[in-house]
């Protein structure tokens, strides 16, 4: 069973609002380039793809505050049809509330799972409880 994990994330280059479907690190590489200082989005993607897991990457110009960049990627997720399950779903560095409201449609439609640190975790806990 080939486990698909979607994950948005800062890189040196590829096409923002673009899913990217990845299946080994030269993709990756070919696709995105270096990480810039402090992102965490190709550091999580080299370890769902050591884990042989299938990558759908999504850059985003700032990890944690493209806001739309991250809701038009979840909407490209819950519309698309080529991808039959989504297990995962991984955004580090955001707590917004309207992109964590946008994320729970998808993860009924596919029973996915949040990625997450302890970092976001504690954010998203704290952000919602005002809300």
């Amino acid at each position: 069973m080939i486990y698909t994990i979607a994950l948005f994330g800062e890189a040196e280059k590829g096409q923002f609002r673009t899913a990217y479907l990845c299946q080994s690190l030269e993709e990756l590489d070919h696709y995105f380039g270096n990480p810039p200082p402090l992102s965490k989005g190709l550091f999580y993607a080299v370890q769902a793809l050591l884990f042989k897991r299938q990558l759908i990457f999504f850059r985003v110009p700032e990890e944690g505050y493209s806001t739309q960049d991250y809701l038009t990627g979840l909407q490209l997720l819950e519309q698309q049809k080529l991808i039959s399950q989504l297990d995962a779903i991984c955004i580090p560095g955001v707590g917004d509330q309207e992109v964590m409201n946008a994320l729970e449609p998808i993860f009924t439609q596919y029973h996915s799972i949040l990625i997450t640190n302890e970092a976001d975790f504690y954010d998203y806990l704290t952000v919602r409880r005002h809300f």
